[in-house]
């Protein structure tokens, strides 16, 4: 079987796989379809916890970043593995002990507010749908080349999909798909990458390959072969970075604080029975999650060399399969701008504003021509750094069956944390903004068809933000994280270990954090994108790590506000204080 056929196989297996666990495992109750009945396995929801964590942004994006970033791409690693260490240590279990189905029920109930727990799900819907924009895209990536159909087709498929798992079976049966599903994505990160490693430096573990030497008896180690060569072609050293020291700074700890304040990570620690086993949970998770984030470093600079060994200064009728494959994508682009028909990759731009903009027409070498193509510089190559991933194995001819299991990975990582996003969202609305809010009234019965009427709807609105992308994964989920760390990770900190935090102050820091945050994005990224650029940052400051000075921002309104008010009622002390206490239940 060919590469194709192989890939409509697996993809079709994992999703009857994940559909039949669905149907096994559907929910009865609010309780079940909101945390599973408080019945998984630690080990169980430890790794569905790495599933839906490690989304398209983690499978795909960061591989991809650091493939073109270098160094600067640690960012993420850094921010996102940190971030959830500060989550399952300071965090989740005092979560957990709270017994609350979602963070806007913390909110509300912590801060004494119907108004504090409308924020909240406001919050939740802002940072959910920023967050499943990128899951969307990956969708439609993989689809659209894999799959042969465009990203539109692939986004509508994958959106029925998790429909048909998330709205029937709730948090009960995507905890048990998440399980399947994270066997299915590290298998496909782990196997192409130990490939790859042995054929480059022979050594079968990509984490020890990354820093060996290359096996063809040069000598030279791999890292310092990959620098030689991006600088050769005006490129920055994979070891340097560009970016400044504060902006880094800043967007690693956006990244930290808002992986310790994403709804659909905290939600994880109240499927389990107690608050010991949200602990043994979450190291479990943090051993599956290290398994993939180790080895991305590796992946990425695999690729790195692959990419520029394969195509440059190649004739373009002489260049690989795999680059005119992706080139129908639209992902891939090549312009010959010195007409002599070979591949001139290069460091910069090859095209002005982004992804190319396609003519309809090709040129005399056979390429697709584009309407926006570059001028500045001598680099002829546009690729897509989110295919990376999903490309290597072709890239570096790999069998046809690791092909389609990467591409069945890639489908496992965007689609487990979109379920788990869907869900919170539903949840968010059902519970807390209808039950907890507008609709007291409402039987049990009515709660779970109003949460599935709310899965729907925002199954459809995360298809639209996959059809119309905002950006590349890595940096569009990075938004959503900086909109978590300014708005949910302060009033959740404070709520646990500060007595005085009230719901005024809860109230006030939310608002703030969020509108600056969402409100510096929107101008950098959207209103006025050519000024994007450090001159004109608050502090240096990029829109990834914006969330930071959000963060403070909302701290010290918090902080003064909960002193210019009164204090909350000495039941809700007695409740903060009651949270602290060390208990093994």
């Amino acid at each position: 079987m060919d590469a194709q056929d192989l890939t409509y196989l697996f993809v079709g297996l994992s999703f009857a796989l994940y559909i039949g666990i669905a149907f096994w495992s559907r929910a009865s109750s609010t309780n079940e379809f909101y945390i599973a009945g408080s019945h998984v396995n630690p080990v169980a929801n430890g790794a569905a916890t790495a599933a839906d964590w490690m989304s398209a942004a983690s499978f795909m994006g960061m591989a991809g970043i650091i493939a073109f970033d270098g160094r600067d791409g640690a960012r993420y690693l850094m921010g996102w593995t940190g971030g959830y260490v500060l989550l399952a240590l300071l965090l989740a279990p005092y979560l957990r002990k709270f017994s609350k189905y979602t963070v806007p029920d913390f909110v509300g109930d912590r801060y004494y507010s119907q108004a504090a727990r409308q924020v909240a799900v406001i919050c939740v819907i802002f940072i959910s749908f920023t967050y499943v924009a990128g899951q969307m895209r990956g969708v439609g990536i993989v689809f659209s080349r894999f799959l042969e159909v465009d990203i539109t087709s692939g986004v509508i498929i994958g959106m029925a999909i998790v429909f048909l798992y998330a709205v029937l079976g709730g948090m009960k049966g995507i905890t048990y798909t998440q399980v399947a599903q994270y066997c299915v994505l590290i298998f496909a990160y782990l196997v192409p990458a130990i490939y790859i490693s042995i054929m480059l430096t022979g050594v079968p573990i990509p984490q020890i390959g990354f820093g060996s030497t290359l096996a063809d008896g040069s000598g030279i180690y791999l890292l310092e072969k990959l620098d030689g060569l991006t600088t050769e072609l005006g490129m920055t050293a994979f070891t340097s970075g560009n970016k400044s020291t504060i902006d880094m700074l800043f967007i690693t700890a956006a990244l930290m604080a808002g992986t310790a304040g994403l709804p659909h990570v905290i939600v994880r620690f109240f499927t389990v029975p107690k608050v010991r086993d949200a602990r043994i949970s979450a190291g479990y998770a943090l051993v599956f999650i290290a398994i993939l984030y180790t080895t991305a470093p590796a992946v990425a600079a695999f690729a790195r060399i692959n990419i520029i060994n394969s195509v440059n200064d190649v004739a373009y009728d002489e260049v690989p399969e795999w680059l005119s494959k992706w080139e129908d994508t639209g992902l891939v682009a090549w312009l010959d701008k010195d007409g002599d028909g070979r591949i001139q990759y290069r460091g910069g731009a090859p095209l002005e504003g982004g992804a190319p903009v396609y003519t309809g027409v090709r040129n005399s070498a056979g390429a697709r021509n584009v309407a926006n193509m570059g001028t500045l510089n001598d680099n002829e190559l546009y690729i897509d750094r989110d295919i990376i991933v999903l490309a290597h194995p072709e890239i570096a001819d790999l069998p046809a069956w690791v092909i389609a299991l990467v591409a069945a990975g890639g489908l496992a990582a965007a689609l487990s944390t979109a379920a788990g996003l869907l869900l919170v969202m539903s949840t968010s609305i059902s519970h807390d903004l209808l039950k907890k809010n507008l609709m007291p009234q409402i039987s049990e019965r009515q709660e779970l068809m109003f949460a599935r009427i709310a899965a729907a709807v925002a199954v459809a609105v995360a298809g639209l933000l996959g059809i119309y992308p905002l950006d590349f994964v890595a940096p569009v989920v990075a938004f959503a994280f900086g909109l978590a760390a300014a708005s949910f990770f302060p009033v959740i900190f404070l709520g646990i270990f500060s007595k005085r935090m009230n719901k005024e102050a809860a109230i006030a820091g939310m608002i703030t954090g969020l509108t600056f945050t969402f409100s510096y994005i929107v101008y950098f990224k959207f209103i006025s994108p050519e000024t994007s650029n450090p001159e004109h940052w608050l502090f240096g400051v990029s829109p990834e790590g914006i969330g930071t000075v959000g963060m403070l921002l909302n701290f010290a309104v918090s902080l003064v506000v909960c002193r210019l008010t009164p204090p909350p009622p000495a039941e809700v002390q007695a409740l903060v204080e009651t949270i602290r206490v060390p208990r093994s239940a």
